[in-house]
Formats: structure tokens, C-alpha cells, sequence
């Protein structure tokens, strides 16, 4: 596929096209199940290599940490350098580092290995998205790419858990690592022969002053929000989130005075794109309640792990087909009627999922999820066309890292938000004076937290423990049914905004054909560029 310079037309993606999207979907696909594959490894592993809670902390959460804190250099960097190479170079490292990590003979190590996978996984991720925007320029087909790409992603949360109980059973834990290597080598076989190489031919230097500010502000925010999902409001996180907020005042300051800035803050002007973000981030927020939700299905439930994955994969499928059909709701519906449907079905199923809490249902609660994903299947494939419907083409890897940093924000955000919400309502509603005979440590423990209470019920003799844990799985299912009806709220809200904001958009459809009988002109905002050849 070619683009003109100055004209902005475009051919429709072809075979070559559809063969590079299966190529870009192989890191997507494993980036997102390396996010979760680890929890069910972190026990052997942290046996294995005698790692304190400290260090587990570190080990699972610096890779999100760094991935999130370097997505806006990377992918500026990806514009500058060519998206390509940048995908290439990073399959590269993620390979190396991934490798690395299977064989980490120490937790610090390990801490170290997953931190590097977390900055070549910031390599990968928005050059894939912005790759797609270069393919498939036709409204059509790129909603139908990006909704291909949602649904890697989405699956491969769910799949990680399924993934990783098989592997574990099987291997050593090493090997949920290694996963990287065949997929990584596929990446670099066939990227070069399928995927376009793209560069923006007249952006400036990096700024290095900018990098820096970019990750004194996301790292802060990123690690103050989880810190307080964990442990609730502390001096140190509430000082890190505030540092954060301070550095991203001061980036947004110096990208105003660039002439060649990291982060174009023109981006921002469309309102389209505001909104886009909006919704991107409430989604995250929203979603903060699934976290509670997998706890709910191994402590209220009596589930392991991957008996939880397995009760999840009906959500999963439901999800992936949901994703895939939303572009073509929206070849017919306007973009705002099919958020703003969708986001109705989300409350519908949180309150589901909240009515399930309480009576402890497990087959409600599996139908809720199916709902309320169903509902919000639209909102991240929906979002990210309605963004680069507004980016220039030269400014797609920003606006992809943007789009990625801004989920990332928002799921953090969520979690940190419910888990607090759900803290609150556990501590308020459990009574461990109401167990006759509990020891007072016994007391403290269940009063702290649901997992602490069923440690705890498992010491105790039979009586003892079925009081312990009616009174623990009885407030946990409240705190659930509280986080999911205050994320029916959000749903609401949102929907109403989308509705309203988004309303005047035209079904992709039309605009499609719009676009060709005006000679494909770009998108509104979009600034056409030659596409530079690869090296």
C-alpha cells in the first residue's frame, strides 16, 4: 500500500495488509497475556527463588510500571525513527529480555528482567497500532484492523491465566516466559517482508529534558495509584501522586514552548479526540471492578486460579466477538448512538454482576460479566478510530501512545478507586466481635481483609472457621455489589456524554463514502505525509 504526499488518497488495503495485521497481532497477543500470566507463577517462583513479599511486589508490578511510564517517549520515538524498525528492535529486546527472566537465578534478577521486557514491551505496543493506521487507511477496513487488534488484546488477559495453569502444570516456571522467543521470531521473519515501514520525514530531534519530565510525571502516578489499591491512602503515595501531577504540569509547559515537542499538545484541540480520551480512561475506571471479581470467584467461590480463568472464558468470547462486530454497528449506526448503547448494556451487567454478589451466584455473575463486556466491547475499538480520525498521519504513534498511556491511567485509576471502595465497604460491613470466641489477632486479621479472614478460618477449628468465613465471604460479596454499582453509575454518566458529544458523527460507513467521493481527502485535522520507504 502507498500513500501520496499532499493528497491524502489512499488504496484499500490489500493481502499484504491482512498478512502484516496477523503479524502485528503476535506481540499484541502476548503483551497482554504477559500481564497476567505471572500471578499464577509468582507462588513457584518466588518459592523457587526465596523472594519476600517485597520483591513479589516488584516483580509483578515493575513491568506495568515502565511499560506505562515510557509509552509516550516510545511512541514519539516510533514517528521519528521509523514505526517499524522501532517494532523490530523491540521484538529484539523483548525476546532477550523475556529469555533473561526464564532463567533468573535471583529476585533482583528477575526484578530487573522484568523491567527490561517492560521497556522493549513499550516499543511494541504503540508502534503495532500506529503500523495499522498506516495500513488500512480506508475507514472500513481500519475499523475492522483496529477491532482485530482490540480483540488480541482483550483475549490475551483472559487467555494468560488458561495459558499459564497449562504451562505450569507441565514445565518449570521459566517457561511462561519464554513464550516471547517463537513469537518474537516470527515478528522479526516476516515484519520486514509485510509490514511498511513509516517515519515522519520532517520531526525534529528527540528532547531529552522531555523524556525525563514525561517519566518523573507517568512513573509517580502509575505507582502512587497501585500503592493505594494495595494498601488504600498513605503519606507516600498521595506525595507520589502529587509529584506526578507537578512534573506533568511542567511537561505540558516545555511541549507548549517546542518547536519539535514529545507530545504535540495540538493533539489535545479536537473535541472528538477529548472525548475519545474521556471515555477511554472511565472505561479503565470502570473496569477496576473486575479485580475484585477474580477475587470474588477464589474466596466467596472456592475456586483456584485457573478454575477462575475457566469460569472467565465465557466473558472472553463474548468480549472478542463483541470487538469484532462493533465496526460494523458502526459502518451503520453513528459512533455515538453504538458508544452510548453499549455503555447502557454496561450498566445493565454491573448491576448484574451486583445483584449476583450478594446472593453469591456464580452462574449470575458469569452472565453479568457477559453483559457488561459485551456492552464495553465498543468503547476501546470505537475509541481509538475516533482518534486517528482526528491525528495526522505523522503524529500516529503519538497519538497511539497517547490512546495506550490514557487506558493504562484509567486502569490503574480503577483499581485503585474500587479497591478502595470495596476496603471500605468490607471493613464497615464484617464484624469479627460478632464471632464468639475469635482470639483478638484472629480479629484483626478478618477485620483487615477477605484473604487475611479465610488464612485465618483455615486455622481454626471447623466451628470456629464457618463463622469466620460466612461473616468475611458475606462482606466481601457486599463490598463487590457496592464497587459494581458505583461502576453502573460511571456507565451511566459516560453514556449520556457520549451520546451527546458524539452524536453529530456520521456512521464510518458514510463517512467512507463521503471521503471517496471527495477524492478521499483526509480525515479533519489529518495532515497527509509521504510514507518514507524502510532502510
Amino acid at each position: 500500500m502507498e500513500t501520496t504526499a499532499g493528497t491524502g488518497s489512499a488504496v484499500r488495503a490489500g493481502r499484504r495488509e491482512w498478512l502484516g495485521l496477523a503479524v502485528l497481532a503476535l506481540p499484541t497477543l502476548l503483551l497482554s497475556i504477559d500481564l497476567s500470566v505471572l500471578y499464577l507463577a509468582l507462588p513457584r517462583l518466588s518459592a523457587d527463588l526465596g523472594a519476600d513479599s517485597i520483591q513479589q511486589l516488584w516483580i509483578t508490578d515493575v513491568y506495568g510500571f515502565v511499560i506505562a511510564s515510557f509509552l509516550v517517549t516510545m511512541g514519539t520515538l516510533g514517528d521519528r525513527i521509523g514505526r517499524r524498525r522501532l517494532l523490530l528492535v523491540g521484538g529484539v529486546a523483548f525476546a532477550a529480555a523475556s529469555t533473561l527472566a526464564a532463567f533468573s537465578v535471583s529476585p533482583e534478577m528477575l526484578i530487573v528482567s522484568r523491567a527490561l521486557m517492560g521497556l522493549a514491551g513499550a516499543t511494541l505496543m504503540p508502534s503495532t497500532l500506529a503500523l495499522i493506521s498506516t495500513m488500512f487507511q480506508d475507514p472500513k477496513q481500519q475499523g475492522t484492523a483496529i477491532s482485530v487488534w482490540m480483540s488480541c488484546f482483550m483475549g490475551g488477559m483472559l487467555l494468560g491465566p488458561v495459558l499459564g495453569g497449562l504451562l505450569l502444570d507441565a514445565l518449570w516456571w521459566g517457561a511462561v516466559f519464554l513464550l516471547a522467543v517463537p513469537v518474537m521470531l516470527v515478528l522479526l521473519a516476516l515484519g520486514p517482508v509485510l509490514l511498511p515501514e513509516y517515519r515522519n520525514p520532517e520531526a525534529g530531534r528527540l528532547d531529552p529534558a522531555s523524556v525525563v519530565l514525561s517519566l518523573a510525571a507517568l512513573f509517580p502516578l502509575i505507582y502512587g495509584l497501585k500503592e493505594i489499591a494495595k494498601y488504600g491512602l498513605a503519606v507516600v503515595p498521595v506525595l507520589s501522586l502529587l509529584a506526578g501531577v507537578a512534573f506533568a504540569v511542567v511537561f505540558a509547559r516545555r511541549q507548549n514552548r517546542l518547536a519539535d515537542p514529545l507530545l504535540d499538545m495540538s493533539l489535545f484541540k479536537p473535541r472528538v479526540l477529548r472525548v475519545a480520551l474521556l471515555i477511554t480512561i472511565l472505561a479503565g475506571v470502570m473496569s477496576g471492578s473486575f479485580f475484585l471479581v477474580t477475587m470474588y470467584f477464589q474466596s466467596v467461590g472456592g475456586l483456584t486460579p485457573f478454575q477462575t480463568a475457566l469460569w472467565m472464558l465465557p466473558q472472553a468470547v463474548a468480549s472478542i466477538a463483541a470487538v469484532l462486530a462493533a465496526p460494523a454497528l458502526a459502518q451503520r449506526i453513528r459512533p455515538g448512538t453504538v458508544l452510548a448503547g453499549g455503555l447502557v448494556l454496561v450498566v445493565a451487567g454491573y448491576l448484574t454482576v451486583a445483584a449476583a454478589a450478594t446472593a453469591q451466584n456464580l452462574v449470575l455473575l458469569v452472565v453479568g460479566l457477559v453483559v457488561s463486556s459485551v456492552g464495553a466491547a465498543p468503547l476501546g475499538a470505537l475509541g481509538i478510530t475516533l482518534v486517528f480520525s482526528t491525528a495526522p498521519m505523522e503524529k500516529m504513534g503519538s497519538a497511539s501512545s497517547m490512546t495506550e498511556t490514557t487506558a493504562e491511567f484509567g486502569i490503574a485509576l480503577g483499581v485503585a478507586l474500587m479497591g478502595t471502595i470495596g476496603t471500605a465497604v468490607y471493613r464497615g460491613q464484617v464484624d469479627p466481635a460478632a464471632v464468639p470466641g475469635l482470639p483478638a489477632d484472629a480479629a484483626t486479621a478478618v477485620g483487615d481483609s477477605v484473604t487475611d479472614a479465610l488464612t485465618v478460618a483455615a486455622t481454626l477449628p471447623a466451628e470456629l472457621a464457618g463463622a469466620v468465613t460466612e461473616a468475611a465471604t458475606t462482606a466481601f460479596s457486599g463490598a463487590l455489589a457496592a464497587t459494581t454499582v458505583v461502576s453502573a453509575a460511571i456507565a451511566a454518566v459516560l453514556a449520556v456524554v457520549a451520546f451527546r458529544t458524539l452524536r453529530h458523527l456520521p456512521p464510518t460507513g458514510q463517512a467512507a463514502e463521503e471521503q471517496a467521493g471527495d477524492g478521499e481527502q483526509a480525515p479533519e485535522g489529518a495532515v497527509p505525509v509521504a510514507a518514507v520507504p524502510g532502510d
